[in-house]
């Protein structure tokens, strides 16, 4: 079965990123891979889900943020 196209939409609602930050990403070439079709941006769902899992995980809200501060400085 063909992997699942989303658009900036779905993506958006599954990883809480706002449509802007997804479009700058695609600027910056940084962000979840996507692919054109024509004038649309399609995301496959296999390379969110690969966003996803990729992010760091924390046990707790004291561990360092994602820019390596620790929580507070």
């Amino acid at each position: 079965m063909p992997d699942p196209l989303l658009s900036d939409r779905d993506v958006e609602k599954i990883t809480r990123r706002a449509r802007s930050t997804l479009q700058k990403d695609r600027v910056a070439g940084t962000g979840i891979p996507f692919v054109r079709i024509g004038r649309l941006v399609r995301y496959r769902q296999s390379d969110v889900i690969a966003f996803i899992d990729a992010l760091p995980t924390c046990r707790s809200t004291s561990e360092a943020d994602v820019g390596g501060r620790p929580a507070g400085a």
